[in-house]
């Protein structure tokens, strides 16, 4: 009954690109009578989701309920940046009725949850679930290992052979952390696309969990919010390849910013970032672009060779308008100077 008390936080992680901001934009217009505050870690020193859903502000949630905290790995930087994040949100007057905290695309959700046991905010404070984000076309693909078949090949030969690759890790480490799991994007899978995601989760998951699919981010807030699981006391149920480790970090992946100057049309960006998710094996490139012509922001989300843009805003009389990109890829596929090349582009009206 203590936990009636504390104020509930959901944890919501996923893959790159799995569609988490979606999520909360829309928990954010459509709270259920819900207060609602946000965290958004990012990975990289250029904040997207946090602009975006700041974007979506409303009464249930205003801007300053929003947090974005940058460059870092929120669970690496508990003392000088979670808590004080966190006890900030508790101090809001109206104080937050539950607070959504989005991880970082690369984030391990477990050390997050040991986070919570800090003795400034474990009383006053639970997380009331984890909720995993898996996009159903890239599972279905096997994009959490270079070549599924190989692999599964050569486990059969040696059960001693651990192939995994650091996507993998994390991906499995997300749902075995995980309450609920929401299949995202099922229009783009198909039906057996949908069904061979979900054996994938299932074996992957150390428990049954419920698998509920997710278009557009639409679903009933009562479905994830006020499941009162206590994930803070129940780390044993929640397994992690990392388990033992003195500490965890990132550096499997890297990210580096790029900035662009302004574009003839939108085209140009999606080729050129097609071109690059194939040669240098990018998983992620998020961000804004300035178009010629166009009054508003172009706003920009890969997921490997899959572009996905809309003008989200006008720009500000104050602001310059040049584009800024985070790409963030496996250590040894970050090739700066490579990849600022292919993405250099003319400028608009000059001859290629």
């Amino acid at each position: 009954m203590a936990n009636l008390s504390k104020l509930p936080v959901t944890v919501i992680t996923g893959f790159l690109g799995s569609g988490k901001t979606t999520l909360i934009s829309h928990l954010m217009k459509n709270p259920g009578g819900l207060r609602l505050a946000v965290v958004v870690n990012e990975f990289g020193d250029v904040g997207v989701d946090g602009e975006i859903l700041k974007g979506c502000a409303i009464p249930d949630c205003p801007a300053e309920n929003i947090v974005e905290l940058a460059n870092g790995c929120i669970c690496c930087t508990v003392a000088d940046d979670f808590i004080p994040t966190i006890e900030a949100l508790m101090a809001l007057d109206p104080r937050p009725d539950h607070i959504l905290i989005e991880t970082s695309g690369l984030a391990l959700p477990k050390p997050l949850l040991k986070a919570f046991d800090w003795q400034d905010i474990r009383s006053r404070i639970t997380v009331d679930g984890v909720i995993a984000l898996a996009d159903a076309e890239a599972v279905a693909r096997g994009r959490f290992a270079p070549d599924v078949a190989a692999v599964d090949a050569q486990r059969l030969a040696d059960d001693s052979i651990d192939h995994d690759t650091p996507l993998s890790e994390v991906f499995e480490d997300q749902i075995a952390c995980a309450d609920i799991v929401l299949l995202t994007k099922p229009d783009l899978a198909g039906a057996k696309g949908v069904a061979l995601a979900r054996a994938l989760i299932a074996a992957e998951a150390p428990r049954a969990l419920p698998v509920i699919e997710v278009a557009e981010g639409a679903i009933d807030p009562r479905v994830i919010l006020g499941l009162g699981a206590a994930a803070e006391d129940d780390l044993a149920a929640r397994p992690s390849h990392h388990d033992g480790a003195p500490e965890h970090d990132h550096d499997d992946f890297e990210s580096i910013v790029v900035e662009i100057p302004e574009l003839a049309d939108a085209a140009q960006l999606t080729t050129a970032i097609e071109a690059l998710a194939q040669s240098h094996n990018i998983l992620r490139v998020k961000g804004y672009a300035s178009v010629a012509g166009k009054p508003m922001r172009l706003l920009v989300q890969a997921v490997g060779a899959r572009v996905r843009h809309q003008f989200d805003r006008l720009w500000g009389s104050d602001e310059p308008r040049m584009g800024r990109l985070v790409v963030i890829a496996e250590h040894d596929d970050i090739r700066p100077e490579e990849i600022r090349a292919a993405l250099t582009f003319p400028a608009p009206g000059s001859a290629e």
